[in-house]
């Protein structure tokens, strides 16, 4: 009775999926560094975090403990208030982005008519503190990461939001939960309309790491060059902002991936229980956040000049041939489902 409640009243259910959600999301973000660190060990022929709990499960604790101990300085000539607004900012627009990703029929945030735009919005917005970061330190390497940053998220926003629109057009909704419901009744966008969906799934999901600055797409903050790009003069638990900030917006991108191309929650035994939508979800999602980090430790970074060839000569132009395919099927295709 108690949780009837909770979930219909209309004060009390946002607030509890909020606390739920963004619990579990940051819980898994924080353990998935150490399951990065354990792929890229075993990928290298090395162990990985062994000491601190069993088989190093314990190490993300002993991190966050080991940063939240540690002195917050600020150097002499950065600025106090902007040098200090600029972490928690990155992370507020990061996490923000999870109120409209339904986990399944039931289980969401928000259910908003324009919910990819306000993903999409929220992506754009990150670069707003990345570049109040890389200016606030008074440092040229920040300086020059925030620039980075900024000239790779406007250009790569471009073609991830065209490849967006892809499954927008073919469902004829923003909403998320209209999309994946359109999925249910018509197939997955990955795999319908032959080639369209397929091919802009891989736009968008290669756009996705550029927004998240995932290697091959880390110019921003590349070490051989930048040494840590704009978090280089942060220390402490503003220092860890920073990349829990990336992890969590590289789980939010392959959950959105998820919902716009791989039918969200929607698999074997859809309407049996709500629980069983959650379980997929979860997979599809689980399963591209994988491949990132697969990704991460197999590939090599690309130059300035080849990141920026590669979304204004290749990514837009395909992404807006896809969008006028996608609505030249629309268009034949209208009356006959």
């Amino acid at each position: 009775m108690g949780m009837d409640f909770v979930m219909n009243h209309v004060w009390l259910r946002p607030l509890f999926m909020s606390v739920l959600v963004v619990t579990a999301v940051m819980t898994t973000c924080a353990w998935s560094i150490w399951f990065e660190r354990k792929l890229s060990a075993r990928m290298q022929n090395r162990l990985g975090p062994t000491i601190v709990g069993p088989a190093g499960l314990l190490q993300p604790l002993a991190d966050a403990l080991k940063m939240l101990r540690k002195e917050i300085l600020i150097p002499r000539d950065a600025d106090p208030w902007l040098f200090r607004l600029a972490p928690p900012l990155v992370l507020f627009c990061t996490v923000a982005a999870l109120a409209v990703v339904p986990w399944s029929e039931t289980i969401y945030i928000a259910d908003l008519d324009v919910g990819i735009l306000w993903v999409l919005a929220l992506a754009g917005l990150m670069l707003l503190p990345i570049w109040i970061a890389g200016w606030a330190s008074n440092n040229k390497y920040a300086l020059f990461g925030g620039m980075r940053a900024v000239a790779q998220g406007i250009s790569y926003e471009i073609p991830l939001l065209l490849s967006a629109m892809v499954p927008v057009i073919l469902a004829g909704s923003l909403n998320l939960k209209d999309i994946v419901r359109f999925q249910h009744d018509h197939g997955w966008f990955v795999l319908w309309p032959p080639g369209i969906g397929l091919v802009a799934f891989v736009v968008f999901f290669v756009t996705s790491l550029a927004e998240a600055n995932r290697i091959p797409f880390d110019v921003p903050e590349a070490e051989s060059e930048l040494i840590a790009g704009i978090s280089v003069e942060y220390t402490a638990m503003n220092l860890g902002l920073f990349p829990m900030a990336e992890y969590v917006h590289t789980l939010i991108s392959s959950a959105v991936a998820a919902t716009l191309f791989l039918g969200g929650w929607d698999g074997p035994f859809f309407d049996a229980t709500w629980y069983d939508g959650v379980v997929w979800m979860v997979l599809k999602t689980g399963v591209l956040f994988v491949f990132i980090y697969v990704l991460r430790w197999s590939l090599v970074r690309f130059r300035s000049d080849q990141l920026m060839y590669a979304c204004w000569v290749w990514l837009l132009p395909l992404a807006l041939g896809l969008v006028g395919a996608a609505a030249v099927w629309v268009k034949l295709t209208q009356g006959q489902g």
